[in-house]
């Protein structure tokens, strides 16, 4: 597995990526692609990279492209102020359980260290168990509940 910068012609990649990081619980069936295009989920995407604070690492295994972890300063479900990334994190479904989300947080964090930020922030459905345990062990906070969802944060230390 190698962990490295999403490089500019991949970023079309993250359409995939947003996608499956829509939480779908057991039962329930996946919704259309074609969700994404929605506004609020567009803002993770569109014309990413053309702000300073846009970051986002991949995860490959044998030359695929099987993770990502992004962030970016909008308004998003996990959006806490103007000064602090929002993160979006997928791992395909083959690939997860394997300790690449992991990998990709790690390197993602020491890289927004090195951009100076202070925290990042996420927004993580609260069935979503798996997640929650991995955003806990990584050290991320809890500071808000909505409806059906856990706002976090990460204090970021160099």
């Amino acid at each position: 597995m190698i962990i490295r910068e999403i490089e500019p012609a991949e970023y079309g990649e993250l359409e995939t990526f947003l996608y499956e990081a829509i939480y779908i619980p057991d039962g329930v069936p996946k919704p259309a692609q074609n969700i994404i295009e929605r506004p609020e989920l567009q803002v993770y995407v569109k014309d990413f990279g053309a702000h300073s604070a846009d970051c986002g690492f991949v995860a490959e295994v044998d030359g695929q492209i099987v993770g990502a972890c992004w962030a970016r300063i909008m308004n998003d479900y996990g959006h806490i102020d103007d000064e602090t990334p929002s993160l979006a994190l997928s791992v395909l479904k083959d690939f997860r359980r394997r300790g690449i989300a992991t990998a990709l947080l790690n390197k993602f964090c020491a890289r927004l260290i090195m951009k100076n930020f202070n925290q990042v922030s996420l927004s993580v459905q609260k069935e979503n168990s798996a997640a929650v345990n991995l955003y806990r062990k990584m050290h991320f906070e809890l500071v808000a509940e909505r409806d059906g969802e856990y706002l976090m944060i990460k204090v970021l230390t160099a």
